[in-house]
């Protein structure tokens, strides 16, 4: 776990910084690729030894917010309800993209390309564990894989939800979140009650 969650180096964190503040208006290009080499004082032609294509520098991008809300919210928590910690992790990640709009919405345009299908799932998957992570949700058992690819589907409606929300009204999309975990609330539920009548026809030790 922690090697997906180590952070890049901070001149590609910095590029993409870069990237995306030019991508709000030129999109995710080359182009834009090699602005923002130019303001950081390298050559444009140093343009594919960082990214050879659009998807993989909207595919970084992401990762890096992933990598911020892990450090972030690192050793923080008060709050020991685990549904509480999932949705506080939700909001400090889209709070990562306050003022980034518009280049979130030209990358998500990019990753719904049929020839990005496989980049999208990898991109959602990411961001659905580290907001798990950044939770401190430890689980190892089957749950781990039924939750998280329950919030991936989650985080995908609320990325397409905050940005067609025109009113940027926080109380808004805390409600639409909440809605949305009510039924990860039920499911766990659901499968904790399985569980324990399931226990109680297993075999007893000798």
């Amino acid at each position: 776990m922690a090697e997906d969650h180590m952070t890049q180096d901070e001149t590609t964190a910095q590029l993409l910084d870069m990237v995306a503040a030019e991508a709000a208006f030129e999109g995710w290009t080359m182009k834009a690729l090699a602005a923002a080499l130019t303001q950081m004082g390298h050559s444009p032609i140093e343009a594919t030894v960082f990214f050879q294509e659009p998807g993989e520098m909207i595919e970084g991008w992401f990762r890096l917010a992933d990598d911020r809300l892990v450090e972030r919210l690192r050793g923080s928590w008060m709050e020991t309800g685990l549904s509480r910690r999932v949705k506080a992790a939700l909001l400090a990640r889209f709070e990562l993209w306050a003022g980034e709009k518009e280049a979130t919405r030209r990358a998500l345009a990019h990753l719904l390309l049929p020839s990005q299908a496989a980049r999208l799932a990898r991109v959602v998957a990411h961001m659905a564990d580290s907001v798990w992570y950044a939770a401190e949700d430890h689980s190892a058992d089957f749950s781990w894989y039924t939750k998280r690819a329950m919030l991936g589907g989650i985080i995908l409606a609320a990325l397409l939800y905050w940005l067609a929300d025109q009113s940027n009204d926080d109380e808004k999309f805390s409600a639409f979140l909440d809605r949305r975990l009510a039924g990860v609330g039920r499911v766990t539920k659901l499968r904790k009650g399985l569980s324990a009548k399931l226990a109680r026809f297993a075999p007893r030790a000798a």
